[in-house]
């Protein structure tokens, strides 16, 4: 019997699940919190490592794409730095947009946004 044979795999790990609506459903708490800042890293990682990453969003549309626009911008506002610099005026242009996305995502769902 081949002891490695299960061994979790990038292909099969588990679909994650992030439910925007715990704030109407008043189920928001620390550990809820704790685990989205997780989720936020993990997924951004995978988003520059090009690797396909299995989560579902729920919530309502505007929460959805509130939470869709925040990651995108992350993800812009990183790649500006770490390719111009935090000084540059691209990158300051990158975090203003990056900002008015957390601040429409916090309004839309009622979730702090993790970083920034």
């Amino acid at each position: 019997m081949d002891v490695f044979k299960d061994t979790l795999s990038e292909d099969k790990l588990a679909e994650v699940v992030i439910d925007l609506s715990v704030k109407r459903k008043g189920e928001l708490n620390e550990s809820w919190l704790g685990m989205f800042g997780g989720w936020i890293k993990w997924i951004l990682k995978g988003m520059f490592k090009g690797s396909s990453v299995p989560v579902r969003v729920k919530g309502n549309r505007s929460e959805v794409e509130s939470f869709a626009r925040a990651i995108a911008g992350e993800k812009k506002y990183i790649a500006a730095a770490n390719r111009y610099g935090l000084t540059d005026a691209r990158t300051y242009k990158s975090k203003y947009q990056l900002e008015k996305s957390v601040n429409k995502f916090e309004r839309t769902t009622g979730i702090k946004w993790p970083f920034v």
